[in-house]
């Protein structure tokens, strides 16, 4: 009959602690600025400038997620303009949102998404439930998150 340590069962407390306390839909950003695929890139690049965001997800009239679009995005659309010798046209952000889109698991350990930050080099990740987009979290929710975790459970 073998016999657990009690550092064997505390360290497997503390694991659930993490798993249990420390998910990611506790530090997601659940009150969102979307985009709508008609809307054109001079309305985004407004929205990213008055609201201080690099980019957001765009959704469909039922909250589904259907792309995001960044400042780079936006860039990419001028650049296209000034080759072309034209001013900044009114095209949809459709054209130019990204399609392939991760996104991430809410009850996901915000370590285990630490990892998948590092390995996928993306800066947000949305959150979708039920095929309907919940929230979104952030490079900078993650580091909000390990500054919690410090004083939780690191020496």
């Amino acid at each position: 009959m073998g016999i657990k340590s009690f550092q064997g069962a505390r360290k497997e407390q503390n694991q659930e602690l993490e798993q249990d306390l420390f998910k990611v839909s506790d530090f997601m950003t659940k009150d969102l600025i979307t985009f709508k695929a008609n809307q054109t890139v001079e309305e985004v690049i407004n929205t990213l400038i008055k609201h201080k965001i690099s980019g957001g997800p765009v959704v469909n009239d039922k909250n589904e997620l259907i792309g995001i679009i960044s400042e780079g995005d936006c860039i990419k659309q001028i650049s296209e303009s000034r080759y072309h010798n034209m001013p900044v046209s009114d095209d949809s952000i459709e054209r130019y949102m990204a399609k392939d889109i991760e996104t991430i698991d809410g009850n996901l350990n915000v370590l285990d998404a630490a990892k998948q930050f590092l390995d996928s080099k993306r800066r947000r990740f949305p959150i979708v439930e039920d095929g309907k987009l919940i929230g979104q979290i952030s490079q900078k929710d993650i580091l909000k998150a390990a500054l919690k975790l410090k004083g939780q459970n690191w020496k």
